[in-house]
């Protein structure tokens, strides 16, 4: 690791910086409407007290972040259930790699559930585009997000993924922390979850020139992360249907909305499984092959992991079968079930005003089907 790097825009703060984030946000313009979807029962001067009492991270999470996502949990899922985090060992220092449907809760959620467990929660990488103003900022640095540049030359994206990559094997060997990253940049739209080789060469961008030792020190652990409905299913089906005519503009408060309708949205059963970290010997045996080729096996392996794991609900065989206008998967659901899917499907597409539903509900029903046919290749 380059020891020279100053990672004084990366980081998340420091305790001693807490109490003036926490005054900085009770008086932005954003903080009356976030209480009120955040913290719903209590009244703003509440809501004001608590944070303004909050003096160090961990009472931050515990306090505020924990009471909010228990709350997401508790409205907008049938239940929810982590798996596997003994998985991590006694000492739990990793880089997660995560396949990625919800741009906040992914990580927020796996968060709450090491908090519960007695585990030290992990940091989180995210886009910077996600900070629209100083209330978002401030929240992210408090709440140990690590932002990741998403707009600039290649230059600037190279130095940026330099300086991250150097960030993250610092924050597992040096402060012997986690840290949460996606395994591809943005979210999965389409159902096909599939790591990126170009994450994984990114952490090759420090520590040194030996791919064992190097992938070794980050001690890379796979999460899978599965959803009954789709965080945004509906928003992601348009803004595919949109990029197969034209370039893909996002709105100008897309991002937000976006983070809003995860939250809100009913998600069903949830489950998260910590699989197994990758081992020393997967990586001697990636190591066996040409420079790329090493990359590509070792997501590969971290795909297998997370597929592995991964849990297939009445939703994707029922979006399977009217896909493939079968009934191979009827006995994984009900026939009232199948119903109450296309109810859901046609009132959801029908609402996004588009002409040529047929071809929206084709982008639908992959979201939920690809899953079905990625998992069979590893759940035999």
């Amino acid at each position: 690791m380059n020891n020279t790097f100053d990672f004084e825009d990366l980081r998340p703060f420091h305790d001693s910086e807490v109490p003036a984030a926490m005054r900085r946000m009770v008086n932005t313009h954003w903080f009356p409407m976030l209480s009120k979807i955040f913290f719903p029962d209590m009244d703003i001067l509440e809501c004001r007290e608590r944070l303004l009492s909050i003096k160090t991270i961990d009472e931050f999470q515990n306090r505020v972040v924990m009471r909010v996502v228990d709350n997401i949990i508790a409205d907008s899922m049938t239940s929810f259930t982590c798996k596997g985090i003994e998985e991590m060992g006694n000492e739990p220092k990793h880089v997660l790699v995560s396949n990625h449907r919800d741009i906040v809760l992914d990580p927020a959620v796996l968060n709450i559930a090491f908090l519960k467990k007695g585990i030290e929660s992990s940091e989180i990488t995210f886009g910077d585009n996600l900070i629209k103003s100083d209330f978002i900022a401030d929240f992210c640095k408090v709440n140990k997000m690590v932002p990741i540049l998403r707009e600039g030359s290649a230059r600037d994206f190279y130095n940026n993924s330099v300086k991250v990559s150097n960030y993250m094997r610092y924050v597992v060997t040096q402060k012997h922390q986690s840290i949460w990253i996606a395994q591809r940049n943005g979210r999965t739209k389409d159902g096909n979850d599939k790591t990126e080789v170009g994450v994984l060469k990114m952490f090759s961008l420090s520590g040194n020139s030996n791919f064992v030792e190097s992938m070794d020190e980050l001690k890379i652990n796979p999460v899978a992360v599965s959803y009954e409905y789709d965080p945004c299913d509906f928003l992601k089906a348009a803004e595919m249907y949109v990029s197969t005519y034209q370039k893909y503009m996002k709105g100008k408060n897309e991002d937000m909305n976006s983070i809003m309708k995860g939250f809100m949205q009913q998600k069903g059963d949830v489950e998260f499984v910590v699989a197994k970290p990758i081992t020393r010997e997967e990586l001697e045996y990636c190591d066996t092959f040409e420079k790329n080729e090493k990359f590509t096996h070792l997501a590969d392996i971290i795909d297998e992991r997370i597929y592995s794991n991964y849990k297939l609900f009445k939703t994707n065989y029922i979006a399977h079968d009217i896909l493939h206008s079968s009934n191979r998967f009827a006995d994984r659901y009900t026939a009232g079930q199948k119903k109450d899917f296309e109810e859901y499907m046609h009132s959801g597409i029908l609402a996004l005003e588009f002409p040529h539903h047929e071809d929206i509900e084709n982008i639908f029903l992959h979201i939920y089907a690809n899953p079905v046919d990625n998992c069979l290749k590893f759940q035999q």
